[in-house]
């Protein structure tokens, strides 16, 4: 019965949307008030509707409901209810009610947090948020029903939950991703209600800024925790392997650290109008396309759902509409979108432009990479791969540039900056970077890399920017605690955030650079040397897991003669996955390394293959994540936008 009361909830929902795409947009139209201040109440009743069809779904999961396919294809009786909890959305039925609910969440939020925003612009807003709900509400209702009925022959037990996904990673990290994915909506409404209202002024930026802000946080962090999962779980050891699914993740986020920095300019300067609007309708068009990857059942990946390609029809269709409608209003409205401001070569305007070329192109690139094998296989042009060497030799240089670029783009002045000035920031500037970069290359004591000694050189670029900002800004401040109070939240953030991409940098350097791997034959008694440690194999034993059996290797890794860790990686066997061994790997995470050891084929004489890898500075990657996405949060409390 429950089943049919949330299925007959969404149904209900999909009315209420409708409701809410057509009446405020109507009301906007005729200039009525009463139609336009429906928005708010539809957007709660829309959210309450879905949310409860989603708790619904995961009473369903906890109850072991054989009877609902969803339920039997990904859960069983020995699952430990935080599994069952995480299989909600562990499949392509459950995530598209996840993708549904968090849309919905942001609607609401918009409707309630933004109450500095005139009704007409609201209305608008939230109606064309109603609208892209339609469409993903008439996506799960006709093609992917997470609440079908297996009957009358309902099966004693269910299939599990793939074993890749019973952990941690998978319970926070989906969620992470949508609220980024879906959170470039309400940019992208912002933007056509703009279009729609013929309103380009400051104001309509300032309301966008704080919600586009949040959207990057939160996919920040969410890729940061698909790359943690995919390092740990997957056995492998990396932390990013250029898989479509990932590059699905990552290019919204290129696209939408551009629209950070356009929203920025237009804003502060009222140029970049047309740019602007353009990167919020590509930003969230790329997360559409992320979902028509991962859906369609086009790509093989270990992070893609298989799927019917009827599906991948509906959303290749639905993205077809957004983007096509979107770009088209754009070229009616075009002629509206003036932008009026002069700048010289020696601006910050100048360099923000540079800034988002460098990142579209970088996005078109990703795009071009992750899309041409597909393009390649549907004109029976052959069969081809694209992996980490062309990323590496085209993207990699366009974000050398960046950082290079950015930190005299953080310096400058607005329309002009004096000689002065320049001198001033060079004379500073250059000699800190030496000495930041000649300090770090002599504590890190490893043998000499160009690529290493250039992201040195790089993060002690930007963090001498920093401190000259701070210095600037606290030159005139008198007491230092004085000063400090007085500088926005916005800079904070914004330094922060730069500090994060510096810290990400590095550690991305090192850990390629620097870091071993090793596959070996090791029997009971062996031992082998990575870098200063040497890792002492003790055998295996058998142990009993809550639905699985594992094989556990015993590791004990030294240092010198000292014991600093224990070690112990699992071969797991799971009941319900007959034949399908899975590989927990076991690390020893330090903030300057990771030490790594896999499991890989039992060999005879009970020797095992054993992956063996060193990993410098690798959490400095998700450190500088997180720093990030921090630098990106305390910007939006910022004091001008806490009426927005």
């Amino acid at each position: 019965m429950l089943a049919e009361i949330a299925h007959f909830l969404l149904i209900l929902s999909l009315c209420f949307t409708v409701l809410l795409a057509v009446v405020p947009m109507a009301g906007s139209v005729l200039h009525d008030r009463t139609l336009m201040a429906s928005d708010r109440p539809l957007s709660l009743v829309v959210f309450l509707l879905t949310a409860a069809a989603f708790v619904l779904l995961t009473v369903l999961f906890l109850q072991s409901d054989f009877s609902v396919k969803l339920v039997m294809q990904h859960s069983n009786r020995q699952l430990p209810d935080i599994y069952k909890i995480t299989a909600v959305w562990g499949n392509h039925e459950g995530s598209m009610l996840l993708w549904v609910l968090v849309l919905n969440a942001w609607t609401v939020a918009v409707a309630f947090f933004s109450r500095s925003i005139p009704l007409d612009m609201r209305a608008r807003v939230l109606s064309v948020m109603g609208m892209i709900a339609v469409g993903f509400l008439l996506f799960l209702l006709l093609t992917s029903n997470p609440f079908e009925r297996i009957l009358p022959n309902i099966p004693a037990d269910g299939r599990d939950l793939n074993p890749l996904l019973q952990d941690f990673g998978m319970i926070v990290h989906p969620p992470m991703l949508y609220m980024g994915y879906v959170g470039f909506s309400v940019a992208f409404a912002f933007a056509v209600a703009a279009l729609l209202g013929g309103e380009f002024d400051a104001a309509w930026v300032r309301w966008t800024r704080p919600w586009t802000g949040a959207a990057w946080a939160f996919l920040t962090l969410g890729i940061a925790l698909g790359s943690w999962w995919a390092y740990y779980e997957l056995g492998w050891g990396g932390w990013w392997f250029w898989d479509p699914v990932e590059n699905a993740s990552f290019m919204p986020w290129l696209a939408g650290t551009a629209l950070m920095h356009s929203l920025a300019v237009t804003e502060q300067r009222g140029i970049f109008k047309s740019w602007t609007i353009l990167l919020a309708i590509f930003t969230f068009s790329l997360s559409l396309l992320g979902t028509f990857l991962v859906r369609s059942g086009v790509l093989t990946s270990v992070h893609a759902f298989a799927a019917d390609p009827d599906r991948g029809l509906f959303i290749l269709a639905f993205l077809g509409v957004v983007v096509g409608g979107s770009l088209t209003l754009f070229a009616l409205r075009a002629p509206m979108v003036v932008s009026r401001g002069r700048f010289a070569f020696w601006s910050r305007e100048m360099f923000l432009l540079f800034n988002n070329i460098l990142l579209v192109t970088a996005t078109l690139t990703v795009l071009a990479g992750t899309l041409f094998p597909l393009l390649a296989d549907v004109f029976d042009l052959g069969k081809y791969s694209v992996g980490p060497p062309y990323f590496d030799n085209t993207f990699v240089p366009l974000m050398v540039i960046v950082l290079l670029l950015l930190p005299i783009g953080i310096l400058l002045h607005w329309k002009k900056t004096q000689p002065q000035r320049l001198r001033a920031m060079l004379v500073f500037m250059l000699p800190v970077t030496l000495v930041l970069a000649l300090a770090a290359v002599l504590l890190y004591r490893a043998p000499f890399h160009p690529g290493a000694l250039l992201a040195f050189v790089l993060a002690a670029w930007l963090l001498a920017s920093v401190l000259y900002d701070f210095r600037q800004k606290l030159r005139h401040a008198g007491k230092l605690v004085y000063g400090l109070k007085r500088l926005p939240l916005s800079f904070y953030g914004m330094q922060l955030a730069h500090i994060g991409m510096a810290v990400t940098a590095v550690g991305v350097a090192v850990v390629s650079v620097y870091g071993e791997k090793h596959d070996v034959r090791m029997a009971p008694g062996d031992n082998f040397a990575v870098a200063e440690y040497r890792f002492d194999f003790h055998g295996s034993e058998m142990q009993e897991g809550p639905n699985y059996q594992a094989r556990v290797g015993h590791f004990e890794v030294y240092r010198g003669e000292r014991l600093i860790a224990r070690l112990a990686p699992e071969k797991r066997a799971y009941f319900s996955q007959r034949g399908n061994v899975m590989t927990e790997a076991a690390i020893h995470p330090r903030l300057s390394r990771d030490l790594f050891v896999a499991l890989g084929e039992p060999l005879e004489d009970d020797a095992w293959s054993v992956r063996i890898q060193y990993k410098p500075f690798v959490r400095w990657i998700w450190l500088g994540a997180v720093l990030m996405a921090l630098g990106a949060g305390l910007a939006i409390f910022d004091k001008r936008y806490r009426k927005s």
